[in-house]
């Protein structure tokens, strides 16, 4: 396989049907042409395929932050949960011994 015919074919797996177009319009053009626009073309290639990594780290972070928040959430439910339940808890408790403070004499 040549090395146009090969980066013809890795270039449909990596990028948009428009680049791909432009490649072969690119590639049926005189040596001559073909060769000044071949670094400009080059240049693209790189940048959309920068973006398009970028865009994927972003969407892939977005993706952890959003599992993050729900995990946040779960934490703060079950903290609020075991705040509620040990409040509860404190409360049966001062009732219980509030009724034995009533016969204790007060200080002064």
């Amino acid at each position: 396989m040549s090395h146009a015919a090969q980066s013809t074919d890795s270039l449909q797996h990596d990028t948009s049907s428009e680049l791909v177009e432009l490649q072969k319009a690119i590639e049926s053009l005189p040596p001559a042409h073909r060769l000044s626009i071949q670094p400009a073309f080059q240049r693209v290639l790189e940048s959309t395929t920068r973006r398009r990594k970028i865009l994927q780290l972003v969407q892939d972070s977005i993706g952890q932050l959003r599992l993050d928040m729900k995990y946040l959430v779960f934490d703060l439910e079950a903290t609020r949960r075991e705040r509620d339940a040990y409040r509860k808890q404190i409360d049966e408790w001062m009732g219980e011994n509030g009724d034995s403070s009533e016969n204790q004499p007060e200080e002064h």
